[in-house]
């Protein structure tokens, strides 16, 4: 699942100058979509790439053949000053309700804002997800059960936007009943918590891998080799590097540069690869040859306790280096291999702690992700493949 934030900003946040402040934090942290009212929709647009969502005015927004088309969101969303938001009451039969017939009406993505003000109102907002793209529900007295609830029942048949004021209420959000909520949308003015909210989705869609040891069977000197930096556009943790390896089924962890040494500094933003054969694990669980990276490509960045995250490649360089062979075996007996630059500055995770390639020895355990599947063109297949 795919989560994302929303940031409100329509006019209950304050006058322009106040909503366009909030609307810039947000996209400073990185906010996937706002939703703010549809005078709004051309000067948000001006501020810079977002999805935005603009709550409907009294009839469903068409657009005029001369209106510019930025002046037209990406949703419409019904329910403000109306029937979702308790301005007007509920109909007790819904087939009567007007915000459900102007979702009806609207062409194009549309969602439905529901404040669950009582049990009438969650069976409100299951009516309107039948024909919503997106539900937003805002929580008041009680917020856990009725997102349970509608997590249950509706679920599979829209996006459900939680409404949050904090990141530790996004991360509820996102993890109720295990599955969680699609979106949470956050109402606050602080840049902190829109940040903190962002990063609350990230590491709701990192991957976390099970790293285990391998114990070195060989290390040796091989003639020079087309070797590969990956240069991200991130700094990198001490505790991080790349998975890498000349088969798919074993990758080697290597270290960032991020040690100084008497003779080179630091380059935290830098994994010394490997040659250009071999292959680097990428967010998605797939692989590409290091020779394929360029930049804007995105890589997986793991640390030695297995959680990942991804980051964008700023720069690749190729040169021509002196290399190691370095061949570990798994518990289950499997022998993989890789080659890395014969240099101080290239370590690897080892049962005592970080250790350059130019000191491992035989014995030595090192930090591998194993899987033993067979790739095509980086994707896991079910077909017997030998790597030698």
């Amino acid at each position: 699942m795919t989560r994302s934030v929303w940031l409100k900003a329509d006019d209950a946040v304050g006058d322009w100058e106040a909503r366009k402040r909030r609307i810039t934090a947000g996209l400073e942290a990185g906010v996937d979509w706002v939703l703010v009212d549809e005078s709004d929709v051309a000067r948000v647009r001006e501020l810079g790439a977002v999805s935005i969502a603009a709550f409907a005015g009294d009839d469903v927004h068409v657009m005029d053949a001369e209106e510019p088309e930025a002046a037209d969101p990406d949703a419409v969303v019904v329910g403000k000053d109306g029937e979702g938001d308790g301005t007007v009451d509920l109909p007790t039969d819904f087939s009567g309700s007007a915000d459900l017939t102007t979702l009806r009406r609207t062409d194009g993505p549309a969602g439905a804002y529901v404040r669950i003000l009582g049990e009438e109102y969650e069976t409100f907002a299951e009516e309107a997800a039948r024909d919503a793209d997106y539900t937003i529900v805002v929580g008041e007295d009680w917020q856990i059960i009725p997102l349970e609830n509608l997590i249950a029942r509706i679920g599979e048949e829209t996006d459900i936007v939680a409404g949050v004021q904090s990141a530790a209420e996004a991360e509820t959000a996102f993890e109720t009943l295990e599955l969680g909520a699609d979106a949470v949308l956050l109402d606050t003015d602080d840049p902190d918590e829109i940040r903190a909210t962002v990063e609350a989705r990230d590491v709701t869609e990192r991957e976390h891998l099970d790293l285990q040891r391998a114990t070195v069977t060989t290390i040796e000197q091989t003639g020079s080799a087309d070797r590969v930096c990956v240069d991200t556009a991130s700094m990198l943790d001490h505790d991080e590097g790349m998975l890498v390896g000349s088969m798919s089924r074993g990758l080697f962890f290597v270290h960032a540069e991020t040690a100084d040494s008497p003779y080179v500094a630091s380059r935290p933003f830098r994994v010394n690869a490997g040659a250009v054969h071999a292959y680097v694990r990428t967010p998605k669980g797939e692989t590409k040859y290091l020779s394929e990276l360029s930049s804007g490509d995105e890589v997986q960045v793991v640390d030695t306790a297995g959680n990942t995250r991804k980051a964008i490649v700023g720069r690749v360089k190729i040169e021509q280096r002196p290399m190691f062979r370095l061949e570990a075996e798994t518990d289950g007996g499997d022998r993989v291999e890789t080659l890395l630059q014969n240099a101080e500055t290239i370590k690897v995770a080892t049962g005592e702690g970080r250790k350059a390639v130019t000191e491992l020895q035989e014995g030595d355990e090192i930090l591998l992700y194993y899987e033993d599947v067979a790739r095509h063109f980086g994707e896991e297949v079910e077909e017997s493949i030998i790597e030698k």
